[in-house]
C-alpha cells in the first residue's frame, strides 16, 4: 500500500547504488571542471594586486598593491578608450539590433515573397567574403574612415545572430497573433513594436550581449579605419600599452636586473589591463544571465 505523503513533510528521495555512482562520477566531472576554469581567472586577479617582482605563482597576494592598476590608470589615454569604447558600444549595439530584427521579422514570416532567396543570400557571406582590401576600398569609398561608423556599421549584422533571432521569432510569435492584431486595425510596425519586440526580451538581450561583447573587444576594424587617436577605442590602448612595456627594457639597453624588473612591471599592468578591460562585461552579465539559456535554447534548438 502506497500512502500519500503528508502535508508540510518532506521526504527524502532515496538512491540507488548505481544512482550514488552516477552522482558522485558527475560531481567529480564537475568539480574538475570547475577548478580548470577557475584557476586561472583567479590567478589574474591575485596577480593584479601584487608587487613588483611577481615571484612564484600563488593564488595569495604575498604583498598586496594597487601599482599595476595605478600605472595603468596614470595613463591618460585609458579613460579616452573607455569613453569611445562605451560610445561604439551603445551606438553599436542599438543599430546592430535594429537591423537584425528588420531582417530576422521579415524572413521568419511565411508570406515574404522571395524570402528564401534573401536567406540563402545571407548564408552565402557566411562563408565567402570579399576580403580585407575590398572592405577597405569599400569604407574609403562612403567617406568613413576615420569615423565611428567605420566601427558599427559594417559588423552591425551577424547572419548567425539573425538566424537565431528569426528562429525565435518563428517559433514563439503565431502567426494567429499577427492575425487578431490585423484585425484591430494593427498594421507591421506597430506589431513589432508594441507586441513582437516585448514578447522577444531573451532573445533580444543574448544578441545583443553578442554584439556587445564583439564591439567590446574589437581592435583589427580600429586599427584598419581609425587614424585620430583621440578617437581609438580601449582595446587599441591596451594594446599599445601591452607592446610599449614588453619593448622598453629592450630598446633602453637596460642590465639584466633592470630588465627583469621591467618585464616584471609589463606582466603586472597585463594583468591589471585584463581586469579593466574586462570589467564592463563582467558587470553587464549578471543582468544578462537570466535570459541568455532561454534566448539561445529557444532560439538555435527549435525548427
Amino acid at each position: 500500500m502506497i500512502h500519500a505523503p503528508t502535508k508540510g513533510k518532506h521526504h527524502a528521495i532515496r538512491y540507488c547504488l548505481s544512482d550514488k555512482i552516477f552522482l558522485g562520477c558527475n560531481w567529480l566531472v564537475l568539480s574538475l571542471f570547475l577548478i580548470v576554469l577557475a584557476y586561472p581567472l583567479l590567478y589574474i586577479v591575485v596577480s593584479s594586486f601584487s608587487t613588483i617582482p611577481i615571484t612564484g605563482i600563488s593564488l595569495i597576494p604575498k604583498r598586496p598593491s594597487l601599482d599595476g592598476y595605478v600605472a595603468v590608470f596614470n595613463y591618460r589615454y585609458i579613460w579616452i578608450g573607455y569613453a569611445n569604447s562605451l560610445k561604439y558600444l551603445v551606438l553599436g549595439t542599438f543599430i546592430a539590433l535594429f537591423v537584425t530584427v528588420c531582417c530576422a521579422y521579415p524572413l521568419s514570416r511565411s508570406d515574404c515573397k522571395g524570402g528564401k532567396y534573401v536567406m540563402g543570400a545571407c548564408v552565402f557571406t557566411m562563408y565567402f567574403s570579399g576580403g580585407m582590401i575590398p572592405s577597405f576600398l569599400w569604407i574609403k569609398s562612403l567617406g568613413f574612415l576615420d569615423t565611428v561608423w567605420a566601427l558599427v556599421l559594417p559588423g552591425c549584422l551577424s547572419v548567425y545572430n539573425m538566424i537565431v533571432m528569426r528562429t525565435y521569432f518563428k517559433n514563439n510569435i503565431p502567426t494567429e497573433l499577427h492575425e487578431a492584431s490585423q484585425l484591430d486595425g494593427c498594421n507591421d510596425y506597430k506589431f513589432i513594436w508594441s507586441i513582437v519586440l516585448p514578447l522577444s526580451g531573451p532573445i533580444l538581450a543574448v544578441i545583443g550581449l553578442y554584439y556587445a561583447v564583439s564591439l567590446w573587444n574589437g581592435y583589427f576594424n580600429a586599427m584598419l579605419y581609425i587614424r585620430t587617436r583621440t578617437k581609438l577605442p580601449l582595446s587599441m590602448f591596451l594594446r599599445e600599452i601591452l607592446v610599449l612595456n614588453q619593448t622598453s627594457g629592450v630598446d633602453a639597453g637596460m642590465d639584466p636586473t633592470q630588465m627583469e624588473i621591467a618585464e616584471a612591471r609589463a606582466q603586472l599592468m597585463k594583468y591589471s589591463l585584463i581586469i579593466v578591460s574586462s570589467l564592463p562585461v563582467m558587470i553587464i552579465y549578471p543582468f544578462v544571465q537570466r535570459y541568455f539559456v532561454k534566448g539561445v535554447m529557444v532560439g538555435a534548438v527549435k525548427g
